[in-house]
């Protein structure tokens, strides 16, 4: 076992980074990858009986239309599950901390894994939660990983990133089992696999983290881990149940931001409600929700879009297809470039009487305006009707959608408490996901008025993108705020 001091500590922490990357790019975000298992579903026969035949022109045809129906919501039905419920989780991983919220997701992951291997078309509906605990305990693995982050605090922010790159590049775990079933290995065997594979998680669970949370900044000769400062975990612990106490004993207004005399108040701990009910929530929500729908709208209507401008030719739709498949497994390369840019300013010296806070705040001005302009130009491109131009459209997704996602948990690891960032950060995911329905009615709206044509609807999101600069604009004022009372609060200290 590794010594808990010195450069102990540091093999540790990377070994920590190390295998919690494997876990997030072999098992969080899998469910992202139903386009690939769909393939091998359809192939074993999974609701298979909802397939008719009918006649079409004179000629006898199998009609699956119910099937890829069924298909279909089990994704969405998991999908908008994995959002959503990161609001209780994010409550569960705050109250009781790392080690309950992981036994939670390994065993919501690994019933999720067992289900599939012991399904069959007989049984297809056990396919509905079978995916919807894939899901949520996936989200759960990257929750409780995103706070090793806090063990490298120069490159904090580059690390989230790098999480959130992983989950979304995991999506090839399907992919890999699609291509292992065609060689002849069965689907119970994949599954079967990778739900023993839970060693692994409860390995990292009990060994390699903390019991409770990874505090930001990091005390002086803070340790983790088994074998490694059960005491100073403990100690942790208190310290944070008393920032909580304190903190909900707080009178803040709402929509109140932290007061800009003296420094002090970087030390005090806000309340949940009142970070809830701050404006930089509010914007950051916006921020979000009106780029995460352009995300999913985009997705859901890709097929029908390129089947409009290949004139229906599937050889083209395929090629396109694929395309946009890979690219998608770029999104652990693209997302670290997000955390470079917010962690650029770590190691200087900072302004006088300037609080690491606000030092980081400015460093996400350029990550938050950086991903709005991505949007807008991605969602410009998708919008002209030009097939050629769609592969410069998948690598502008791909590329904001890891600066999406990462920015995300970045920015709300630095602009409000760590002891509420669980909950925060399932708030944010929870109300996102119910601004995404919003894609239903828009998706009605082009297969129905507008005859397939989705223009004018993405013409319309372009336009809703443009509000996601909002929140950079605001963070950017905030900051000048905060500027210019500093040389005030020197004065008046220094008489």
């Amino acid at each position: 076992m590794f010594s808990c001091q010195g450069g102990g500590l540091r093999v540790r922490s990377w070994f920590t980074l190390t295998s919690g990357l494997v876990e997030c790019l072999g098992f969080a975000g899998a469910v992202f990858g139903w386009a690939s298992l769909v393939f091998v579903l359809k192939t074993e026969g999974y609701f298979k009986s909802l397939c008719v035949n009918t006649t079409i022109n004179g000629t006898a045809v199998e009609d699956c239309s119910r099937q890829d129906e069924q298909l279909s919501l089990i994704f969405t039905i998991a999908s908008f599950m994995n959002n959503f419920l990161t609001l209780p989780n994010g409550f569960l991983f705050d109250h009781f901390g790392t080690t309950v919220a992981r036994l939670l997701g390994i065993s919501v992951y690994t019933a999720g894994m067992l289900l599939i291997a012991f399904s069959s078309p007989v049984n297809s509906v056990l396919l509905f939660p079978a995916l919807s605990f894939i899901a949520v305990g996936g989200i759960l693995f990257l929750v409780t990983n995103i706070q090793v982050g806090n063990l490298f605090g120069t490159h904090r922010s580059t690390i989230i990133t790098l999480y959130n790159g992983a989950f979304d590049s995991s999506s090839a775990v399907f992919l890999i089992i699609k291509l292992l079933y065609e060689y002849g290995v069965s689907l119970r065997g994949s599954f079967l696999f990778l739900a023993c594979c839970s060693v692994i998680h409860l390995f990292r669970t009990f060994v390699l983290m903390p019991r409770t949370h990874i505090p930001y900044p990091l005390p002086e000769n803070y340790t983790y881990g088994m074998n490694c400062g059960g005491t100073r975990d403990h100690a942790v612990a208190n310290v944070e149940e008393k920032n909580i106490q304190t903190s909900q004993s707080e009178e803040e207004m709402p929509f109140k931001e932290t007061s800009p005399q003296g420094q002090n108040t970087d030390k005090i701990e806000r309340s949940f409600k009142s970070c809830l009910l701050s404006w930089f929530f509010l914007w950051h929500l916006l921020w979000l929700s009106v780029m995460q729908l352009r995300h999913y709208l985009f997705i859901g209507t890709l097929n029908p879009m390129l089947n409009h401008l290949a004139a229906g030719d599937p050889g083209l739709v395929s090629r396109y297809t694929n395309a946009f498949a890979f690219t998608q497994l770029c999104g652990i390369l693209c997302a670290p470039w997000n955390g470079l840019i917010m962690d650029r300013h770590k190691g200087k010296q900072r302004e006088p009487g300037q609080s690491e806070q606000e030092t980081d705040l400015k460093a996400a001005i350029v990550s938050l305006s950086l991903t709005a302009l991505q949007c807008v130009l991605f969602s410009v491109c998708a919008a002209i009707p030009l097939l050629p131009l769609q592969y410069l459209t998948f690598i502008l997704q791909v590329l904001n959608r890891s600066f999406l996602y990462g920015g995300n948990a970045a920015f709300i690891s630095v602009a409000f408490p760590s002891v509420h960032f669980g909950k925060l950060f399932g708030m944010v995911m929870a109300l996102s996901a119910v601004v995404s329905l919003l894609q239903y009615p828009c998706f009605t709206l082009i297969k129905g008025p507008l005859g397939g044509d989705p223009f004018y609807v993405n013409i319309g999101l372009t336009v809703l993108s443009l509000l996601a600069f909002i929140n950079p604009l605001y963070v950017y004022l905030h900051c000048r705020r905060q500027a210019g009372h500093r040389p005030s609060s020197n004065k008046s200290a220094s008489s």
